[in-house]
């Protein structure tokens, strides 16, 4: 095989701008794939991944992305349990956590000089990068992994939380996650609380909602927790850390507008709308974006084109996969009062273990499909056909992600699958 041509006056072959998951992910995969490329991983604040955890199922992944993502886990346990009214439930099968700061520590260690954090970028082309505090970086190609997809050409509606790692005066007793306890009152949406229990006396409590807007009411969402974890029976000794996040659910979308308004540079992570579109989990799709680029050919990396076709046909492909989960969103938003939405999400969790683990992979199968349609429609029909076949009015616009260019406009989309 030829080797690449040497440009000296570059910088790195490949820039990868924002230190989040799906960047991190790819620098790591790089490093392991092709060691001889050279790449630099921007990130504008002082550490990587920001404040964070990320979970998923054992099952989401390969044996060998698990492999890969090991030295990444911070915890994990062999079941997870939900709650409704009416019934609790215990689902065997493997289930992770990875911290913000695992993350960092991790992949500082492994890519030394790679990484610079304090590295604000201003704007980004398909071979540049100019940073806020001065300079140019150049490179064969770029990689922008910050933010969230446009509104301007997807319908979003949110899944917002803020959660709190609590210290207890006694053991909480928690023997896995719960990710869902939604026996809790039914506010703004859907609502649950979700629970990792760190350990014997640690547990990080989120309070989490479906809703229709992005407007995060922290106050509100304290005293929640503060009531539920009286509730419980638990003491509070000290809030160790708190962390919050409102994540796109896709309800339909032009995603082949999305990637013509991107300017030519390839997107990671959710800006790429590359996420479980009713989960709002993406630790797997940047695991499998980040294997996808490891695969490559070195050559690909030669030319930002090549790189940017093979991002672009990889996000494409997922997004038409899931076209299935983005008309359940319509059914969960659009044909369900908010009230009656626990209702729809209490039916789901009483399917087999298997259809629900396939469910969260983004992996059902055309029966997991049609048993999770078929039987008593927990939303009315007549309702649930206008979601579906309707047009989607886009909610308000995601928070501004923290890279120039403003809030993206909000628009009126056809629910495309």
């Amino acid at each position: 095989m030829p080797e690449a041509p040497v440009a000296t006056d570059l910088d790195a072959d490949l820039l990868l701008v924002g230190g989040g998951l799906a960047n991190g992910l790819i620098a790591r995969c790089l490093r392991l794939a092709h060691p001889d490329l050279r790449v630099l991983l921007l990130e504008a604040n002082p550490a990587l991944g920001g404040n964070h955890t990320w979970s998923f199922h054992s099952t989401d992944l390969s044996a060998a992305q698990r492999a890969w993502i090991e030295p990444l886990i911070t915890y994990r346990w062999d079941a997870h349990e939900v709650a409704f009214p009416g019934y609790r439930r215990r689902l065997p099968g493997g289930y992770n956590a990875v911290t913000s700061e695992r993350f960092d520590a991790t992949l500082r260690a492994e890519l030394g000089d790679a990484v610079r954090c304090g590295t604000p970028v201003d704007a980004v082309t398909p071979t540049t990068v100019r940073l806020a505090g001065g300079g140019v970086l150049r490179a064969r190609a770029v990689i922008d992994g910050r933010g969230h997809p446009p509104a301007a050409h997807l319908a979003l509606r949110f899944q917002k939380f803020l959660g709190q790692e609590l210290q207890l005066a006694v053991p909480h007793g928690l023997t896995a996650p719960v990710l869902m306890d939604a026996t809790v009152d039914q506010v703004d949406g859907y609502r649950f609380v979700y629970l990792l229990p760190f350990t014997a006396d640690t547990v990080l409590v989120e309070d989490t909602v479906y809703a229709d807007g992005a407007t995060l009411s922290r106050d509100l969402l304290r005293g929640h927790i503060a009531d539920y974890a009286a509730a419980q029976g638990w003491t509070i000794v000290k809030v160790l850390r708190e962390e919050e996040g409102v994540l796109p659910i896709a309800l339909a979308g032009d995603a082949e507008a999305l990637w013509r308004g991107m300017g030519g540079v390839p997107r990671a992570g959710l800006a790429a709308a590359l996420f479980h579109p009713t989960t709002g989990y993406s630790l797997p799709q940047a695991v499998r974006l980040a294997d996808h680029l490891a695969a490559l050919p070195r050559s690909a990396f030669d030319d930002g084109r090549t790189l940017l076709a093979a991002v672009r046909a990889h996000a494409l492909g997922h997004w038409h996969a899931t076209g299935f989960f983005r008309v359940l969103n319509r059914m969960l938003f659009l044909a369900a009062a908010p009230a009656a939405r626990r209702r729809v999400m209490s039916r789901f969790y009483r399917l087999r273990g298997p259809l629900i683990a396939r469910f969260y992979a983004g992996r059902s199968s055309w029966l997991d499909k049609a048993r999770i349609l078929t039987g008593r429609p927990p939303v009315p029909l007549g309702a649930a056909l206008r979601a579906v076949l309707s047009p989607v009015p886009s909610a308000s616009a995601v928070p501004p992600p923290p890279s120039p260019g403003g809030p993206a406009p909000t628009s009126r989309v056809a629910p495309l699958p």
